[in-house]
């Protein structure tokens, strides 16, 4: 009952309209039945009349849209005596609304689950972390926006984090399926960053606020669903366009019917079954169909538009690193500068990696962690994107060198006799000419295919380098494939990575064209000057945001926060794996092609029976009726862009590889390898 009334405050309109023909109706079979046509008849030539004035609005706006043949219909059917025929396309106007409103929301139901999802309180710990167990009188309730930066929280077992923080317990256990499509529980240790939007397991846990809600990842991803929700693509606007000639082909027909046939009934017979619904409603339904089903598969699209651009891509860019590789390298050896030890080097490095974002940096403080070396306290670090990290020690560190390193005095003897030195200031980790800029005696690395190297200065002095592998994505091959089978022309590589390592990448993946060791500014101009177009490029850190921005189609892989990059990509791959590249171009053609066929179903429908009117075997309360289905028709057809049964699977089942290190975050700069 209450959805019952809830639908009539919704669609006053449709209930009005409802009640007026049943009125209507039984009047019928009373002494008021002569008056019956009047009511049905003035009420429709009321509900046209508002109508036209909502129709000359738009026309004094430039806009010509396709009420004026339900207008016309609805005119020329009363005045001819057809007022039944006329209160049922009423009916057709008046609840096409409502239609649009229910296929909108079944089209997008994967994307308002996003956003039911996204937590609005947190329970805050005054005065911080309690020693005793939880406490009602320490603990309150707030808005997340309330929520301010080193704020403890307690989140409780099956409660959705509320803000990107810092774990404070010793460990804990989190469903990251909304963000990452992991499906697997992930444990994470006291001192890992936890993102917004993750479920909690079996255990109470207290966390540090480290952001904002506004600045949090779950939020942030919430915000571009809403985007996506209030864009209007290209092809709903060139829907508009199929206006004028449908309009004037049928006026064409209504009229020579009525000449032919010198019955004037005729018009009005063939205009009821000329309603416009298919061409207003199909493609926006496809549009937002095609938008839920993406959403299926992890990817957030930002608009209808984007889905027409990736129904006619022809070229496809990729990033390396963290891209088309997994982005979890592992340390394979390393080169010391003499008297420094591997731990050393190791510790050093970790040390100043802890304040950078990059996948690398990841991969080189677990490493640390892994062999239970100690983070060593920084006073300061500043991370300069594509080049590296520079950090400077809280206090000096007195460390066994060999004497060739010494730096407080120079050295007694040219033996290698260990010795104390005291390491006073700056630890500079990254690509080798921004560390040669501080330690002059930096000596490069000799390097194989797919090695990368990571360089280290401790106090102007060269300290080492690590050298690092990281392994092909391994959908990354089948990504590339089916890409080619959908029928791209292009494909290439384009990355800040040297010729060797890039070349490695495109030999195993079969990409002949590789841009190796380019600046974000290389990006942008190699993207701008690639054909065929439209283009998609794909990247994940803030290197690669201005290129992603320049694209026809950003593809930002956003699965561990690249902010920058999904800020200005055109589509957000929230699961980590490469195959959402081929999933958005599939999605994009199909949506496409949805769209356009059930516009012209609808057109050729309509086209059919306006014929089959003209020649006088279809009455106009029967064309009229028949006209409501062939909207619904093309609405089921439209609603066809929402996916298959695979998709729903793919949902279910959170289909993306395995985390093997979550922890890893996005690239914000490119090493040298």
């Amino acid at each position: 009952m209450n959805a019952f009334r809830r639908a009539i405050r919704s669609y006053p309109l449709v209930a009005t309209t409802l009640v007026v023909a049943v009125v209507g109706l039984l009047m019928l079979a009373t002494p008021a039945r002569d008056i019956a046509p009047w009511v049905v008849g003035i009420y429709a030539l009321a509900i046209a009349a508002c109508e036209a004035v909502q129709m000359v609005r738009s026309l004094l706006k430039g806009n010509l849209g396709l009420d004026i043949l339900a207008v016309t219909a609805i005119t020329a059917a009363v005045l001819v005596g057809e007022p039944w025929a006329a209160i049922v396309v009423v009916l057709m106007l008046t609840g096409g609304e409502a239609l649009e409103n229910y296929a909108e929301n079944r089209s997008k139901r994967e994307l308002v689950a996003l956003l039911d999802r996204a937590p609005r309180q947190a329970t805050r710990v005054i005065g911080g972390m309690p020693t005793d167990a939880e406490s009602a009188e320490s603990l309150e309730v707030v808005p997340v926006d309330a929520i301010a930066i080193n704020d403890v929280l307690l989140v409780r077992p099956g409660e959705v984090v509320p803000v990107d923080a810092l774990l404070l317990s010793p460990s804990a256990s989190f469903d990251e399926s909304s963000l990452t499509g992991e499906s697997l529980p992930v444990d994470r240790a006291a001192g890992e960053v936890v993102s917004s939007g993750v479920v909690n397991g079996s255990t109470a846990i207290y966390l540090r606020a480290k952001a904002l809600a506004s600045d949090s990842q779950y939020q942030q991803i919430v915000a571009l669903v809403e985007r996506a929700q209030e864009s209007k693509a290209p092809t709903v606007r060139l829907a508009d366009r199929y206006a004028v000639p449908f309009t004037l082909l049928s006026l064409g027909i209504a009229a020579a019917a009525w000449i032919v046939s010198g019955n004037p009934t005729r018009f009005a017979e063939v205009l009821v079954v000329a309603t416009p619904c298919p061409l207003l409603i199909a493609a926006p339904v496809a549009f937002l169909g095609g938008m839920s089903r993406a959403a299926r598969h992890g990817l957030i699209v930002k608009g209808g538009g984007t889905l027409e651009q990736l129904a006619r891509v022809r070229s496809a860019a990729f990033d390396k690193t963290g891209t088309l590789t997994t982005g979890r390298p592992k340390l394979t050896r390393m080169q010391l500068a003499e008297g420094v030890s591997e731990d050393q080097l190791l510790q050093f490095a970790a040390s100043a990696e802890v304040y950078s974002s990059h996948v690398l940096a990841a991969a080189i403080v677990q490493t640390a962690k892994d062999r239970g070396l100690e983070i060593l306290a920084m006073a300061e670090a500043q991370e300069f994107a594509t080049n590296g990290v520079e950090a400077t020690l809280e206090e000096a560190l007195e460390t066994t060198f060999e004497a060739a390193f010494e730096q407080t005095s120079e050295p007694t003897s040219e033996s290698a006799t260990a010795m104390q030195s005291v390491v006073r200031g700056k630890v500079r980790v990254g690509k080798p000419a921004w560390v040669a800029e501080a330690a002059n005696d930096l000596v490069r690395v000799e390097l194989e295919p797919g090695e990368l190297a990571i360089y280290v200065a401790v106090d102007a002095r060269f300290a080492g380098a690590l050298i690092m592998r990281d392994a092909l994505r391994p959908e990354a091959l089948s990504t590339v494939q089916q890409l080619e089978e959908l029928g791209l022309d292009r494909m290439l590589i384009v990355t800040g990575d040297v010729e060797a390592t890039a070349r490695s990448v495109g030999d195993d993946l079969g990409i002949a064209e590789v841009h190796a060791e380019c600046t974000p500014a290389d990006k942008v101009k190699i993207a701008a000057s690639i054909t065929p177009r439209p283009l998609i490029m794909t990247g994940d850190g803030l290197n690669d945001a201005p290129v992603l921005a320049a694209a026809d189609v950003g593809f930002a892989m956003g699965a561990r926060g690249a902010t920058a990059a999904s800020e200005s990509a055109d589509i957000v791959n929230r699961f980590d794996t490469i195959a959402g590249v081929a999933d958005a171009v599939r999605i994009g053609r199909d949506t496409v092609r949805i769209a356009l066929q059930s516009i012209w179903l609808g057109i050729l429908l309509s086209v059919a029976l306006m014929l089959v009117a003209a020649f006088g075997f279809l009455p106009a309360l029967v064309g009229a009726w028949m006209q409501e289905l062939v909207d619904l028709v093309a609405i089921l057809g439209a609603l066809r862009a929402i996916g298959t049964r695979a998709d729903q699977k793919f949902a279910r089942t959170h289909q993306g590889p395995t985390q093997q290190s979550p922890r890893v975050r996005q690239s914000q700069r490119q090493p040298q390898h």
